[in-house]
């Protein structure tokens, strides 16, 4: 169940489920596990960004990651994120995900790698704190680590460094990165790792086509991201993107800067899938007015979803 070079296909960012009064919510995070598997994940990550994970003691992020794994018992990998500035408890906390039943970690730089030498010596402390046998997931989201990657730096951590075998990509734009590595392992004799996507999903029909090999993002309709990876796979792209062109406006307004997870939140409560959209303070909650236009853009998407023939 260990993640590889080979891995494909959805893997979906999970949320952490809080209560309204800010305390974890362990049964949503049950009921949000089992809505990811029913709508056919191939895994989940769970600890990431979009997890809220910085708002979580260290207690807490123990408590969820063995909820979530307990829940899953095995049917799908999970990523665990692990990013921390300190490098005892990075090791620590990924050490209790792998006894638990992880299926790698995840890490992204800290704010101030702001040099090659800075990055590349970071992560060879991070390969050797985690152990060689640890699969390691990097993290490039430059938007909000501050630290931009080159191709040519992601390849020397490759070379490095085999236990990382995967590459989160969320860099924007960031479709050129994308040719950039899979040329240097089809042309430079590179070892090939696999590269899943993140952004919401904003650009996913495209980066399939540059060869990713699916999505690690947390978009409320994880079904349209598996649908899609299908669609693409069995070579029918056209009908993929016509999937996701339904989803498209949605897509995009979870993406809002400082709104988006809130708006997330609030639609996979009104699926069912988690009883309370609290994102922990400091976090935003939905005016009226926001309610109002996610209302729509649902119906919208509805329909169009109606118009190509698609179940609800």
């Amino acid at each position: 169940m260990r993640i590889s070079e080979e891995t494909k296909g959805v893997y979906i960012i999970a949320a952490t489920p809080f209560a309204e009064d800010g305390a974890l919510d362990l049964a949503s995070a049950e009921s949000l596990t089992d809505f990811y598997l029913e709508a056919g994940v191939h895994g989940m990550t769970i600890l990431g960004i979009m997890g809220e994970a910085p708002k979580l003691t260290a207690e807490e992020s123990v408590t969820f990651l063995s909820t979530v794994l307990a829940r899953v018992n095995g049917r799908v990998p999970v990523i665990v994120g692990v990013s921390n500035p300190g490098l005892d408890n990075l090791a620590r906390l990924a050490q209790t995900a792998m006894d638990k039943g992880a299926a790698g970690v995840m890490v992204a730089p800290f704010p101030g790698l702001n040099t090659e030498t800075k990055l590349l010596t970071y992560y060879a402390q991070v390969c050797e704190a985690l152990g060689a046998d640890v699969p390691l997931v990097y993290q490039d989201y430059p938007q909000t680590t501050s630290v931009p990657v080159s191709v040519e730096t992601l390849n020397t951590l490759i070379d490095r460094h085999p236990q990382l075998v995967m590459l989160k990509h969320e860099d924007a734009p960031g479709l050129a990165k994308i040719t950039g590595l899979r040329q240097s392992a089809e042309r430079g004799g590179r070892r090939r790792i696999s590269i899943l996507v993140g952004n919401g999903g904003i650009h996913y029909p495209q980066e399939l086509a540059r060869g990713v090999d699916g999505a690690m993002t947390g978009f409320a309709y994880p079904e349209m991201l598996v649908q899609v990876y299908d669609l693409f796979t069995a070579g029918k792209a056209e009908a993929a993107e016509d999937l996701f062109d339904a989803y498209l406006p949605l897509v995009r307004h979870e993406l809002q800067p400082g709104l988006g997870l809130a708006i997330r939140k609030e639609v996979l409560r009104r699926r069912g899938a988690i009883a309370s959209a609290k994102v922990r303070a400091p976090g935003p909650k939905l005016s009226a007015e926001d309610q109002a236009e996610l209302i729509h853009l649902i119906a919208r998407m509805e329909a169009r979803r109606s118009t190509l023939g698609l179940a609800a």
